[in-house]
C-alpha cells in the first residue's frame, strides 16, 4: 500500500522534521484518507513496509525513516540519493 502525504502538523520550535507530530494522507488504492501520528507513520514505513510519498507525477518524492542515535525516528523525503525538505513545504493542519 502507498499513501500520499498531503499535510503535516508541526508542534514546537524550530519547525523542522523532528517536530512534525502527525500527517494527513490519501491512499493510492482506494482514495481513502486519514491522519496518522509520527510513530504510526514510522511503523507503517519501517515495520509494515508501506510506502509514502509527497507530490505526484514527475514531482513525486519518496518518504523514508531517519533514525538519529539520540532522538526518536522521524520521516523525511529522499530524492536523488539525498534527504530533502519536501515535508516541510506541505500545508499545515
Amino acid at each position: 500500500m502507498a499513501v500520499r502525504i498531503t499535510h503535516v502538523r508541526v508542534e514546537g520550535f524550530p519547525e523542522d522534521h523532528q517536530h512534525i507530530t502527525s500527517y494527513k494522507w490519501v491512499n493510492d488504492a482506494d482514495n481513502g484518507s486519514g491522519t496518522s501520528t509520527k510513530p504510526a507513520m514510522v511503523e507503517f514505513i519501517d515495520v509494515k513496509k508501506g510506502r509514502a510519498y509527497v507530490g505526484s507525477g514527475s514531482s513525486r518524492v519518496e518518504v523514508g525513516v531517519v533514525r538519529p542515535q539520540s532522538a526518536a525516528p522521524y520521516l523525511r523525503t529522499y530524492a536523488d540519493q539525498q534527504w530533502t525538505n519536501n515535508l516541510l513545504s506541505l500545508p499545515r493542519f
